[in-house]
């Protein structure tokens, strides 16, 4: 049984999808439809910069979609793959659903450009800059993290953002509460805390504001049938069900990723090969959690075509 995976916010870098357009046609059309979805140049962006507005969020979220997008075109259309035939289940780490789906055939491409477009820019507007943000906590199981996010936040949002493998999670909220928890790490047995270097304070309540947008935006774009399981974010649970889909939708925004929780999932309902289209994120993070398990990620054409032939 396979899994396809696609990877989320942090994964964009400068020149992503350059060398795929160069050689396939089928990527460049990928490109040029999110360009015409978002009346933007954002394929420029990817691969000339400025790297400063690639990394916005509203940039950022589209661009990484459009990479593993074009990676699976390039597949399905050069290489003759068949989704559905291929994989039991798709997933992707918080923006990555989005990706997930449009693989899945819930979203056409166009419409999770201009999701993305939206979700970026609501989650940047939700909390004014400075007054939010987001620490790794290394060498953290998840019952550490909660117990040291309840005892930081002191009246303040301070929770579980990510749960994203063993020894790897993230917390979110106010500014305060973050540098509180930063600080009261060896306390809770905790290796080391680290601000991340982000924009907003996601996946914690302090994004209401952006959940009720995106519950305005799905009430006009529906997900529509999925043609493969999705293993859902906030749930750690498989879901077909579009109506489903959606209200899951509008709570990730606000709620955990539970990353771990849903690969441990992927792996006990029997997939022993995951698939990650578009960047080399959370592959790792799935070798640290799931034992007896292949693992690949496909970037360019090279990982493409060697992947193809083992089909």
């Amino acid at each position: 049984m396979r899994a396809f995976v696609f990877p989320g916010q942090g994964s964009q870098k400068l020149g992503m999808g350059a060398d795929l357009a160069a050689a396939s046609a089928a990527a460049r059309e990928v490109f040029e439809e999110v360009d015409d979805a978002l009346g933007q140049k954002l394929f420029a962006l990817m691969t000339e910069g400025p790297e400063d507005e690639l990394t916005l969020t509203a940039n950022a979220q589209p661009a990484i979609m459009a990479n593993a997008i074009a990676v699976l075109r390039v597949l399905e259309k050069e290489c003759g793959l068949v989704l559905a035939d291929k994989a039991q289940f798709v997933a992707g780490h918080s923006l990555g659903e989005y990706t997930a789906l449009c693989a899945a055939g819930a979203f056409s491409l166009a419409d999770t450009a201009r999701l993305l477009r939206l979700r970026g820019s609501a989650m940047q507007a939700a909390v004014p800059v400075g007054e939010g943000a987001m620490c790794a906590l290394l060498g953290a199981e998840i019952d550490q993290a909660a117990a040291l996010a309840e005892a930081a936040a002191q009246g303040e949002v301070c929770t579980v953002a990510n749960d994203n493998a063993p020894g790897q999670v993230v917390l979110s909220g106010h500014t305060a509460a973050i540098e509180r928890a930063i600080g009261m790490v060896k306390e809770h047995g905790i290796k080391r805390g680290m601000l991340l270097p982000v924009s907003a304070p996601f996946h914690c309540p302090l994004m209401q504001p952006a959940a009720d947008a995106m519950a305005e935006a799905l009430e006009r774009t529906p997900p529509g049938p999925l043609r493969v399981t999705l293993m859902a974010n906030v749930t750690a649970a498989a879901v077909t069900d579009p109506a489903e889909v959606r209200r899951l939708l509008v709570e990730q925004v606000t709620g955990r990723v539970r990353w771990r929780e849903s690969m441990v999932a992927l792996g006990a309902a029997g997939v022993e090969h995951f698939v990650e289209l578009g960047g080399k994120v959370v592959g790792p993070m799935i070798t640290r959690t799931v034992s007896d398990v292949a693992v690949a990620s496909l970037i360019g054409m090279a990982d493409i075509e060697a992947f193809a032939k083992e089909l």
